[in-house]
């Protein structure tokens, strides 16, 4: 995408300049709505770059046709659409089918996130991502992205380690050679470099190559990035933002990853031949928020507007 073929206007009374390797980082990355977030943007053309991916998170007791309401208006203002599928709220292969008609048919949709989805118990035929994609009604995408969890996920993997995770992944590969649809893994946010970067290197002991687009929450209030971490269940990089909540004159600040990009962007720099490709944002402050924090890093080698 280009990063500043957009209209919004532009503040030029302040300008800051941003490190190569940021805005490298920075070139292609996405971000995701909610159908009643995307309701609140009069214009995403003023928000986004042409041609950014844009996920559409499913959750559970959405209906399906304020889903494919929400990818067809992102499609129409020039956002590659990636709707959520995930196979635990899904109750079998004719639904999977009918969702995926409705999105090519009104969005022309090509690409998908297949997850397992939040909710614990399955509402109907499938259980993992890996069941959806055995289906075959993913044939002819163009690219399916798979979740990822640089902090493990007990739902997966009660005991705390990874191995069921990591065969997920192997299979997962496997099922994109085989098939010849280039996967994706986008990942859950973390707060904090060193767990995610350890994790990259695992992916390669474990010869997982697939290319990451790591989850960054964007600026938020501290105690909402707590709440939402605790809830989606992040786990050694929370301690960065209880770090942060003891000192009080903090908590009325919002908390950016400004630090978080920058040492990922570093450790990219240095090892090129890592799986990290892009940065996948969760605004949990405010779609207008996240973006025009991203604005200000996607330019490199010369002072930009600060929004």
């Amino acid at each position: 995408m280009s990063l500043l073929s957009f209209k919004r206007p532009v503040n030029i009374e302040r300008h800051i300049t941003v490190p190569r390797e940021v805005s490298a980082l920075m070139e292609d990355y996405s971000i995701e709505v909610m159908p009643r977030t995307a309701a609140k943007v009069d214009d995403f053309t003023a928000l986004l770059p042409q041609d950014t991916r844009v996920y559409v998170a499913h959750i559970a007791g959405t209906p399906i046709s304020e889903m494919v309401e929400t990818a067809a208006r992102l499609a129409r203002d020039g956002m590659q659409v990636v709707p959520h599928f995930p196979a635990r709220i899904i109750q079998d292969r004719a639904m999977l089918a009918d969702w995926i008609a409705r999105y090519q048919g009104e969005a022309g949709v090509d690409q998908a996130l297949v997850l397992a989805g939040g909710v614990k118990d399955a509402e109907g035929a499938f259980d993992s991502s890996m069941q959806l994609l055995e289906t075959g009604c993913f044939d002819g995408f163009k690219h399916l992205f798979i979740a990822g969890h640089p902090e493990g996920n007990r739902d997966i993997d009660p005991n705390g380690g990874e191995e069921i995770v990591m065969n997920a992944l192997r299979w997962k590969q496997n099922f994109s050679r085989q098939s010849g649809i280039p996967m994706s893994i986008v990942t859950q946010f973390a707060f904090a470099a060193d767990p995610v970067t350890q994790w990259l290197e695992r992916l390669a002991e474990n010869d997982i190559s697939m290319p990451v687009n790591l989850g960054v929450a964007g600026p938020a209030k501290l105690q909402t990035l707590i709440r939402f971490a605790i809830a989606c269940g992040v786990g050694p990089s929370l301690s960065v933002l209880q770090k942060r909540a003891r000192d009080v004159s903090k908590l009325v600040r919002p908390f950016t990853p400004d630090d978080l990009v920058r040492d990922l962007a570093q450790y990219k720099s240095t090892y090129p031949e890592t799986a990290l490709k892009s940065l996948h944002f969760f605004p949990l402050g405010g779609i207008t928020t996240n973006a025009n924090w991203a604005l200000a890093q996607t330019n490199a080698n010369s002072a930009i507007p600060a929004q």
